[in-house]
């Protein structure tokens, strides 16, 4: 039996005066939450960006790239804040630098492969209308590679947004915070609270760059029959 969102008892796994009583608290994990996420994967972008450039102009060093960016992650999330906790303690650094580490695999390869799924003869066409190379990659390949990118950066996002959650453990973690709080008290009602923000986060940055990704790509769109 339930009542008001929670099992009866004096446990229940949503208490709603919770949210009305700690409304400043939830509203700051929140927002943590969001900025941790947002610059993550805005830096990952970047630095995976310039990795792409290199690689593209020096085709030998996409396989260091790449080996490095899996290397990264596939260092265990909990390995990497405990490490970096160590040297740069309960700081801002300890819990964005794995979290950019993780977002570069998946942004430099779906960056890579959006600009290699370009076809030759489209290069060609635009080398013959005399274009220089870097317009031709700012004008022609980069909008045929959106499609890559964009589809790199949602799934940046939505596991980003999973793993700030684990950044609690040095201080920081948005709606981690309230997860490892109910579980250091065996209170639910956090620990719900986190764990459905986590997930509505996800599912709403994950529409986002759906939204984003049809609006910059119109031609993608599939025409109704």
């Amino acid at each position: 039996m339930t009542v008001g969102g929670g099992f009866v008892g004096a446990n229940p796994l949503l208490r709603w005066s919770y949210l009305v009583e700690q409304w400043d608290t939830v509203q700051t994990a929140i927002v943590e939450h969001v900025q941790l996420t947002l610059a993550a994967v805005s830096i990952g972008f970047l630095i995976s960006l310039g990795l792409a450039a290199i690689g593209l102009r020096f085709r030998w060093t996409i396989g260091p790239i790449t080996g490095f960016s899996a290397f990264l992650y596939t260092i265990p999330s909990v390995a990497a804040f405990g490490l970096l906790r160590s040297v740069f303690g309960t700081s801002l650094l300890t819990a964005i630098i794995p979290l950019v580490g993780f977002t570069i695999l998946i942004l430099v390869t779906n960056i890579l492969d959006g600009f290699r799924a370009v076809p030759a003869p489209v290069k060609a066409a635009a080398d013959g209308m005399g274009l220089s190379p870097l317009r031709r990659v700012l004008t022609v390949e980069t909008p045929l590679a959106v499609p890559y990118m964009i589809n790199g950066l949602r799934i940046a996002t939505v596991t980003t947004v999973g793993l700030v959650a684990v950044a609690a453990i040095v201080g920081f973690g948005g709606f981690g915070r309230l997860i490892f709080d109910g579980l250091n008290r065996t209170f639910w009602t956090p620990m719900t609270i986190g764990a459905i923000g986590s997930i509505l986060l996800a599912l709403l940055f994950d529409l986002l760059f759906f939204l984003l990704g049809s609006a910059l790509t119109p031609w993608a769109r599939k025409r109704p029959a």
